[in-house]
């Protein structure tokens, strides 16, 4: 069950992944009042990533991982455009364990035709 995904920009790729606001409630490990969770993600290769989501302490929440995440995108060799995807791998433990998948954009004549999972192993 894909929790959320996104096709990557310049800022996803070079400085934090901007979260989707409507996966934060629902989609998430809970912030219990605070600002910031961190939690695990394993890969398709078993591998197990930790990131670190946070959202501003005032004003808009706008969610970010910041953590972790800048070493995953150089691990997959993640560009602009490329797709990624968290999912709950396990929705009935009592700490939800997540699972991300990194997809490569796919492209025939300029056009994207679709996106291809990476599956490289993941050695950081």
């Amino acid at each position: 069950m894909t929790t959320f995904s996104k096709i990557l920009s310049k800022t996803d790729t070079s400085k934090a992944l901007s979260v989707p606001t409507k996966y934060l409630k629902y989609s998430l490990p809970s912030f219990n009042g605070g600002h910031a969770v961190s939690f695990q993600a394993m890969d398709e290769s078993g591998f197990v990533w930790t990131f670190k989501c946070s959202t501003r302490k005032k004003g808009y929440p706008k969610p970010v991982l910041s953590k972790g995440w800048l070493a995953f995108v150089r691990n997959k060799k993640l560009k602009v455009g490329d797709k990624i995807k968290f999912s709950v791998l396990d929705p009935t433990a009592a700490v939800p364990f997540y699972g991300v998948r990194a997809e490569k954009e796919v492209k025939i004549f300029r056009s994207i035709f679709g996106y291809s999972p990476i599956t490289a192993p993941s050695i950081p």
